[in-house]
């Protein structure tokens, strides 16, 4: 495979830009410097990377990225911000979806001569919706070592953060792009009592809302946004709601978790939440159309509904 250019990575904050090895190259890399005291042992590393915040990496991984022979990310660009931010001079070399099949062999062979490598995605913990299994799992069954360090994970902040059960939780990673599929998708894991955490373009955020909503029912979810960068946001409220929500306001910027409780772990609304939407529903329409749009927007039995109705409509008198 032929090595890029030096141009291809960016400098170190001071002096010239290092030598940076890429996989092919047939001159062994001189051991880099390592802040830990020790270089680490022969073996494939999978190093977290903070998902925002700079600061959101472990010691231990700066250890690692600073000691191995070879750090394989899925863009030199995006990993040589985070090494130059750190001073970190370890040689870099892409591994992601388009070139895995060919690079992947010579990592395997590095290791196999006893190379330390360690490899990183873009943002946060690698295989989670990123390259990197097929690495893992074939390094393994060659017998190599490999050691995976915890970290940032957009899938953990964003269930910690939501307020929902977190005892037992389905990462379902990007849901089908298109609404027939999706459906199917959420329908085959419609009856798992477990929160169910996914991740989602933007773009098509308030349709995925809506077939949510429409394959698991009404349930409570939080749509993260941004998570530990400067405009961070949490929205919360019932899929209807946020599926609403997104399709009048267009899509948001930034990237996206979302959140959904499991089935039947809502807690039924107040009495006095019920009464307030039906005073705001019965505006202009019918009883039994104001009924409709409460129970649905709840997710509740029309039965009850109808009952607070009736009993609202007595105590407001003719």
């Amino acid at each position: 495979m032929a090595s890029k250019s030096r141009s291809d990575f960016r400098s170190t904050a001071t002096g010239d830009p290092p030598d940076r090895e890429l996989v092919g190259d047939t001159e062994a890399s001189e051991p880099s410097r390592d802040t830990g005291g020790s270089k680490p042992a022969p073996g494939l590393y999978v190093v977290p990377t903070p998902i925002g915040n700079m600061r959101d990496i472990t010691l231990r991984a700066l250890d690692i990225l600073q000691g191995v022979d070879l750090i394989a990310c899925e863009d030199t660009r995006v990993t040589g911000r985070l090494l130059d931010h750190h001073g970190i001079t370890t040689p870099v070399t892409p591994y992601h979806d388009f070139n895995a099949r060919r690079v992947r062999p010579e990592l395997l062979r590095r290791l196999a001569a006893g190379a330390a490598i360690a490899l990183v995605s873009d943002a946060g913990t690698p295989l989670i919706s990123d390259p990197g299994y097929r690495l893992v799992r074939e390094a393994t069954m060659a017998g190599q070592a490999v050691t995976a360090l915890p970290g940032a994970s957009a899938v953990l902040t964003a269930l910690t953060a939501s307020a929902l059960p977190p005892d037992r939780f389905l990462y379902i990673g990007f849901p089908p792009p298109r609404t027939s599929a999706r459906k199917q998708a959420f329908q085959e894991i419609a009856t798992v009592r477990a929160t169910i955490v996914a991740f989602e373009s933007p773009r098509r955020l308030a349709g995925c809302l809506g077939d949510m909503h429409a394959a698991l029912g009404e349930r409570e979810a939080v749509v993260a946004r941004e998570l530990t960068k400067r405009f961070e946001e949490l929205r919360r409220g019932t899929l209807a709601e946020l599926a609403f929500h997104y399709a009048r306001s267009g899509p948001p910027k930034g990237e996206v978790v979302i959140v959904v409780a499991p089935p039947g772990d809502r807690p039924p609304p107040a009495e006095d939440t019920i009464d307030d939407l039906l005073r705001e529903a019965i505006d202009g329409r019918s009883l039994r159309d104001a009924v409709d749009i409460v129970a649905d927007r709840l997710g509740l039995p029309r039965r009850t509904v109808y009952e607070r109705a009736l009993a609202l409509k007595a105590e407001l008198g003719p």
